[in-house]
C-alpha cells in the first residue's frame, strides 16, 4: 500500500525531501522509514527521555510547541499521532509551518472526531461523554476535527491543503490490540506495565466504537509552505 509521503513525491522524485522533522517521534519507526525511503537526513523531537533511547536516528528531547530549530529548516515536517496530544492545535500547527522550509511539505497523521454539520454547534452529549472517558484515561487534551485542522492551516496561507479520512484503514488496529491482550504474553505484559496500562486497555473499547459510530477519525492532513 503506497503511503501518504509516496503518493505526494512520486510524480517528481526531484522533489523529494533531503531534511525530515519528525514531530513527536516516540521510538523512531516513522522516522527510521522515512530516513531509508527518501535517503534523508532525519531529525525527531519527543517529550520522552525514554523514546529517543530506543530511536536509531537523530532524536533529542523537545517540545513540540517550541521546536529548538531555526525558521525553514525542513522540506517534510512529520507528525503522526501526536497533533491528539497537544493542548494547544494552533501553535502545534504554527510550530510545523515554522520550521518547514520554503516550498517545504508538512503531513499531519493524527486522531479527530468527526466534522460538524452546518447546523451543529457542537457535538452530541453521548460523542462528548464517549471523547471524554478516553481523553481522561490516556491523559489528552480536547480533541478537534478534521476541518478545524484545515482552518488552522489557511490561516498560515499554507497551499495545497488536502485532507483524507483514513478511519476504515486503521480501524482493524484496535480489535487486534485486544486480541494481543488476551494472549499469555500480552496479559503478562499489561501486568508488568502496571495500572495505567491495565486502564488503558481496558478503555480500547472505546476507541473501536468511536470508529464503529463514525465519532473518531483517523485524518491525514497535507499541504505545502509557500516558496
Amino acid at each position: 500500500m503506497q503511503t501518504a509521503p509516496d503518493s505526494l513525491f512520486a510524480d517528481d522524485p526531484a522533489k523529494q525531501p533531503k531534511t525530515i522533522v519528525d514531530v513527536g517521534c516516540g521510538i523512531g519507526g516513522s522516522s527510521r522509514y522515512l530516513a531509508r525511503k527518501f535517503g534523508a537526513e532525519c531529525r525527531g523531537i519527543t517529550l520522552s527521555p525514554v523514546q529517543t533511547g530506543r530511536a536509531n536516528v537523530s532524536f533529542q528531547v523537545a517540545d513540540a510547541l517550541k521546536q529548538p530549530f531555526p525558521d525553514g529548516q525542513f522540506d517534510l515536517v512529520w507528525s503522526m499521532e501526536s497533533g491528539e496530544h497537544m493542548p494547544d492545535k494552533a501553535k502545534f500547527v504554527n510550530e510545523l509551518a515554522r520550521v518547514a522550509a520554503p516550498g517545504g511539505t508538512i503531513i499531519i497523521v493524527t486522531w479527530c472526531h468527526r466534522d460538524l454539520g452546518p447546523s451543529e454547534e457542537d457535538l452530541e452529549p453521548w460523542e462528548k461523554k464517549l471523547l471524554n472517558r478516553i481523553c481522561n484515561t490516556y491523559y489528552l487534551p480536547e480533541w478537534c476535527s478534521t476541518s478545524d485542522y484545515v482552518k488552522l492551516l489557511q490561516s498560515l496561507s499554507l497551499q495545497d491543503i488536502k485532507a483524507a479520512d483514513w478511519s476504515e484503514r486503521v480501524a482493524p488496529f484496535w480489535p487486534a490490540v485486544i486480541r494481543s491482550a488476551f494472549t499469555w504474553k500480552g496479559f503478562i505484559s499489561l501486568l508488568r506495565s502496571g495500572l495505567k496500562a491495565i486502564k488503558g486497555a481496558l478503555v480500547m473499547p472505546l476507541m473501536i466504537q468511536g470508529y464503529q459510530k463514525g465519532v473518531i477519525k483517523f485524518a491525514i492532513i497535507t499541504c505545502r509552505k509557500p516558496e
